[in-house]
Formats: C-alpha cells, sequence, structure tokens
C-alpha cells in the first residue's frame, strides 16, 4: 500500500507537505518523495530509501532548503 498527498497555497507549502507526508508514513517503509513548484526558482524534488530510516529523519534537513506553493509529496511500499 501506499500513500499522496497535495497541496496548492498562496504561501509556502513546503512545512505542511512534510508533515502531511510523514503522517502516511505508515503506508509505506521503502521509498518516499516530495516536490515542490516556485514561479521564480522552479521545481525542487527530493526522493529517497526509507527501509532503514524513518522519512522524517530522511527528508528533515531538505525541506528546510526546499520553497514552493505547489508541491505533492508520496510514499510507498514498492519502487513502482
Amino acid at each position: 500500500m501506499g500513500g499522496f498527498f497535495g497541496t496548492a497555497s498562496k504561501e509556502d507549502c513546503v512545512f505542511d507537505l512534510f508533515y502531511a507526508v510523514d503522517y502516511h508514513s505508515h503506508l509505506g517503509t521503502r521509498r518516499a518523495g516530495m516536490a515542490v513548484y516556485d514561479s521564480e526558482t522552479g521545481f525542487d524534488k527530493a526522493i529517497h530509501d526509507i527501509e532503514n530510516a524513518p522519512f522524517r529523519t530522511k527528508f528533515r534537513s531538505e525541506s528546510t532548503s526546499m520553497h514552493g506553493n505547489l508541491g505533492i509529496g508520496c510514499i510507498s511500499d514498492f519502487e513502482a
């Protein structure tokens, strides 16, 4: 099983995206990713293997440098 979350905001949405995908972390334990879009800087993404460490640990440092008002995140038990 897996889960995904998307958000669109007038303000920066990375904080909401990070915690929403983390909330879904019980749905998958193999792969996770986040992608955000900002009209000035374009796309920013991060994808990690989360088999040996939880989502929050793998993504916390990257999420502080990401900026955007559109975002999508996913968590999965499978590569595809």
